[in-house]
């Protein structure tokens, strides 16, 4: 092995880890802001078929990827090493998240322990909030530790006012006892 082939290895490496630290920021700031929100809705809500328009994300940035391919094939072998750590990155989020977490496909495997249960937990907490402010848990392969996303949960009281706000709802009246 060259030292080029090890820099090459490693800057794939290092490309993976920046795009968690990527799509965390995404995640929080353009797919849960106002701006992103649109396409991002369509994955808090219950969808029908295959696709949401959540997977326009998805296109998005395998069109990064294929375009760095692209140039990285006809002028920088660096290019194409990030290139392969995006893509690869794409495919640890669709196994972990589409698969493991969502089950969007047949995945079939529960996980009852270990890392794995850990991240399946932490999105789910991610979803137990309606709207796109006060989520919790915005990495997709990384998961905090959950008694810390509890607690952030508990602490901001969102989940108490959306209980109180469906059970109005569901009672019909806006003069019903608030518990």
């Amino acid at each position: 092995m060259t030292i080029w082939t090890l820099y090459y290895v490693c800057l794939t490496l290092v490309t993976i880890g920046l795009m968690e630290v990527y799509a965390w920021w995404a995640h929080k700031f353009i797919m849960h802001g106002k701006f992103g929100w649109g396409w991002h809705k369509s994955h808090h809500e219950e969808t029908e078929g295959w696709f949401e328009k959540n997977d326009l994300y998805a296109v998005v940035f395998a069109g990064f990827a294929i375009a760095l391919f692209m140039v990285g094939h006809f002028l920088s072998p660096t290019l194409l090493a990030i290139a392969w750590g995006i893509t690869l990155y794409g495919l640890l989020y669709f196994v972990a998240h589409d698969g493991l977490v969502h089950q969007r496909w047949p995945f079939n495997y529960v996980p009852h322990r270990g890392y794995a249960k850990r991240l399946v937990q932490a999105h789910r907490l991610h979803h137990a909030v309606e709207g796109r402010e006060h989520c919790v848990s915005f990495g997709f392969l990384y998961a905090p530790p959950i008694e810390k996303l509890k607690r952030d949960l508990r602490e901001s009281g969102i989940l108490e006012r959306e209980r109180i706000e469906r059970s109005l709802d569901q009672q019909g009246s806006a003069h019903a006892p608030v518990r």
